[in-house]
């Protein structure tokens, strides 16, 4: 599979709700509007809200985020008047990790990768 571009696709039970919530309160950039929608930039993919769902998300799902600095983060939401579900911690797999919600219930996972961890690590070979 070339898989030349990918985006998550979220329907919310109110996207005016949402879409000011990854627009306002999370500071999501905007990649493009539309009519019925709206994307926003999400690292290395996108979001796109679009349409309207009539029931919540499943717990099943979560949107896992990876910052630079879960701390700062943190207080910049409780400015905006958010509190995680679960504040930060060191989880087994060693990433530190933070829960919260968005309007419809779906689980945001904001990680910050340490950088002692595996994942910082430099797979490339060397050329020598």
């Amino acid at each position: 599979m070339d898989v030349l571009n990918s985006r998550i696709l979220l329907q919310p039970r109110d996207p005016e709700v949402t879409t000011a919530f990854y627009r306002d309160t999370l500071g999501l950039a905007i990649y493009r509007e539309f009519p019925g929608g709206t994307v926003f930039f999400l690292g290395g993919g996108l979001l796109e809200i679009v349409g309207r769902a009539s029931s919540g998300p499943s717990e099943d799902m979560a949107l896992w985020l990876q910052v630079r600095d879960l701390h700062a983060e943190l207080a910049t939401l409780r400015e905006r008047g958010v509190e995680p579900e679960r504040g930060p911690r060191r989880e087994p797999w060693g990433l530190d990790e933070a829960w919260l919600r968005d309007p419809d219930g779906v689980r945001i996972v904001l990680v910050q990768v340490p950088s002692d961890h595996p994942l910082r690590t430099d797979v490339r070979p060397s050329d020598g």
